[in-house]
């Protein structure tokens, strides 16, 4: 049995190669659904307006987020067991260089896909909110005891949306995004035991 993955004994740990083709890709996948989207639908795109309003809110917010789930991670055992089984599987192997392909990839390919085509495509509203966030959330699903994070990210996927629909700017989420996966996953690292490999 696996001790770094009590959760599901037959879950191998991922190598840092393994975990950064994993990243890669699925932000290429990502960005072609949200292209496929884009062409077949009759889709306009949120639009991304570089602003130092709109950088200093997405920034705020990822400090924000981080800060949130700090807490929750103190407060909720079945969210900081989750979040630490996700987090073992996609961080222990990286190194700290590695972390910022963790922050752009899926800063830029989730955002553009869930906040900057799903929630126009969606209509913009309410429903739209609910539906992209939910749809975030399942995105985080890596095992069948993960419910908490998948809750976690479906609730961070509602507030990058509000962000989007309060600001109309992707830009505000996209910072937020990356500036949340950067900050958490050195924390996270920063408090790991040191081992030798």
């Amino acid at each position: 049995m696996n001790k770094q993955f009590p959760e599901d004994p037959e879950m191998l740990p991922l190598s840092r190669t393994q975990v950064l083709i994993a990243m890669g890709v699925t932000a290429i996948l990502l960005l072609l659904v949200a292209r496929l989207w884009l062409w077949l639908g009759s889709v306009k795109i949120l639009q991304t307006t570089w602003s130092p309003e709109a950088l200093a809110w997405g920034l705020s917010l990822g400090l924000a987020i981080t800060v949130a789930s700090s807490g929750v991670y103190r407060l909720w055992p079945a969210y900081r067991q989750s979040t630490d089984f996700y987090l073992q599987m996609v961080l222990q192997p990286l190194l700290l260089p590695d972390l910022i392909w963790l922050g752009l990839l899926p800063g830029l390919s989730e955002e553009l896909l869930f906040r900057g085509v799903m929630l126009p495509a969606l209509g913009l509203d309410a429903f739209a909110l609910l539906v992209s966030s939910a749809c975030f959330g399942v995105l985080h699903l890596s095992g069948r005891n993960q419910w908490p994070y998948v809750i976690w990210a479906t609730v961070i996927g509602g507030v990058l949306g509000l962000s989007a629909l309060v600001t109309d700017n992707l830009l505000v989420p996209v910072v937020a995004h990356i500036v949340t996966n950067l900050l958490s996953s050195f924390i996270w690292k920063q408090q790991q035991p040191s081992t030798s490999s």
